[in-house]
């Protein structure tokens, strides 16, 4: 198979989907690999390394494009993209459709096979592709959050562990998940008061026999997260219903009952925000404020760490794209269950459901196109 990638042109992404040691696998088995020029740079791999491992160097995101038969990506493509994918190639990359319909409608029209890294799943339902994101954005958000604390950047002028004498902040996470657990870690290691929020009882039990004493667990439902916002100095968006859009736990109204200064990180930011007045941002200009409330809703935030985000992303991603390699999308689907749901447009048609009720448009079963 020849498979191309391209060098990302999202804002300040510097990921990119494909390492030499990739590159080197695909080619091993036969393939073919072709790599736009500088697309490693940012995540400090040079053209030379990819040569050495047997690729190819194009000199644009057209020839790369035009050429393959597969492209792998880190993020979905972008306007500019759209008019390069060809009818039957397979995109192989994040897509986060549910909240964005120019896109879906785009890759409808282009009849290109596309599988999403965010709906690959395994059967105990967990998102191998989407995981290692979640890991780094989990971090992340308390990273940064802990940052736009700090009065310069207008938030409450907090130090997120406190000093001896002083009370630490408040850190409220919404959703028990990957993100959140990481999240949770990361604020408990820094000394701040956490309190995770999630629906599930067996989750909180889970969360509440591993994490350090500082961490809290409560039920998640709206008059609960009335009442911890009112006192939060962070809180972190971390809901996730697996390729649909995130429902607003957070609305507008709340805003006002928050404190100056607060400080909102939104990492459903992708998938169309848990937070209703989160709307995307860059690394380049990543806050904004709506009634003194800071909002950090940067939607690729792994972007900004792409040595560590790259290898973790392509850890887990090369195995599936080694079977499609090898098989082709179909017999690797019918082979590795895991592939199927990931499986979301084909030939023209929306094969995963939640994105055809995202934008009310027509759904068709993908086991169509798996039958022999």
């Amino acid at each position: 198979m020849i498979i191309g990638t391209p060098k990302e042109i999202k804002n300040n992404e510097n990921r990119v989907a494909l390492t030499p040691a990739g590159a080197k696998e695909l080619v091993k088995r036969g393939h073919q690999v072709f790599v736009q020029h500088s697309a490693g740079i940012g995540s400090g791999f040079s053209n030379d390394e990819y040569i050495s491992a047997g690729a190819t160097i194009l000199p644009t995101i057209e020839e790369v494009y035009a050429i393959a038969d597969m492209i792998i990506k880190v993020k979905e493509p972008i306007e500019p993209e759209y008019k390069l994918i060809k009818e039957n190639q397979l995109l192989f990359t994040y897509f986060h459709f549910a909240s964005y319909e120019p896109l879906t409608k785009a890759m409808v029209q282009s009849k290109a096979t596309c599988l999403a890294y965010e709906t690959v799943e395994k059967k105990d339902r967990s998102l191998p592709l989407l995981i290692p994101m979640s890991e780094v954005a989990g971090r992340m958000a308390i990273q940064k959050g802990a940052n736009y604390l700090e009065k310069p950047l207008q938030g409450r002028g907090i130090l997120l562990g406190g000093v001896p004498g002083v009370l630490p902040a408040k850190v409220l996470i919404l959703g028990g998940g990957i993100v959140g657990t990481q999240a949770a870690w990361m604020a408990a290691g820094l000394g701040a008061d956490v309190t995770i929020m999630d629906v599930s009882l067996a989750r909180m039990r889970y969360l509440a026999d591993v994490m350090p004493a500082n961490v809290k667990t409560m039920m998640s439902n709206e008059y609960n997260i009335r009442e911890m916002i009112k006192h939060a100095d962070l809180v972190v968006g971390a809901v996730l219903i697996p390729g649909a859009k995130a429902p607003h736990l957070i609305t507008r109204d709340m805003l006002k009952i928050m404190k100056p200064g607060t400080v909102l990180v939104d990492v459903a930011v992708d998938q169309g925000g848990c937070i209703e007045t989160c709307k995307p941002t860059t690394h380049e200009n990543p806050t904004y404020i709506i009634d003194d409330v800071v909002h950090y809703c940067v939607a690729n935030m792994p972007g900004a760490v792409p040595y560590t985000s790259t290898l973790a992303l392509t850890n887990a991603t090369l195995p599936y794209a080694i079977q499609l390699a090898d098989k082709g999308w179909k017999k690797a689907a019918q082979q590795n269950p895991d592939l199927v749901p990931g499986l979301n447009v084909i030939n023209g048609e929306i094969v995963y459901k939640a994105v055809a009720e995202a934008f009310n448009m027509d759904y068709v079963p993908v086991e169509k196109y798996l039958a022999d």
